[in-house]
């Protein structure tokens, strides 16, 4: 948790769409949220910084999701990490949960099931 007491939540998908407008909406139900678009700058931060949870896209450039993922357990084990992706399959689904994965949601969501997740997830913590 931050030192606001709010949890944190690190967004990382390639399409800047997606924390557009997942941002302002978590930002108004009292989350703190950093965004990232490439996975380089999202692994880099998640290096300075534990989020109380992470949100990834499974398909991207250079490290994909469950790369990310990965390395952010290794790093942070109590992080609630929410996986979301445009290519939803058991497999995707089963090695996610396998790898720690807290959320697997099929794009595209409706902004209830993200948030729905998201306190699922922040419950845990």
């Amino acid at each position: 948790m931050s030192d606001e007491g709010k949890t944190s939540i690190l967004i990382l998908d390639d399409e800047p769409i997606v924390s557009k407008r997942l941002k302002p909406s978590l930002e108004k139900k009292g989350y703190e949220v950093e965004t990232f678009t490439a996975s380089i700058d999202a692994l880099q931060r998640a290096g300075e910084r534990n989020f109380d949870i992470v949100i990834t896209d499974l398909k991207m450039e250079g490290l994909d999701g469950m790369e990310f993922l990965t390395k952010v357990k290794e790093r942070s084990p109590k992080t609630e990490v929410i996986v979301i992706t445009g290519f939803a399959t058991r497999e995707t689904a089963r090695e996610s949960f396998a790898k720690g994965a807290s959320g697997f949601l099929a794009k595209p969501f409706k902004l209830s099931e993200i948030t729905r997740a998201i306190e699922k997830a922040a419950k845990k913590i």
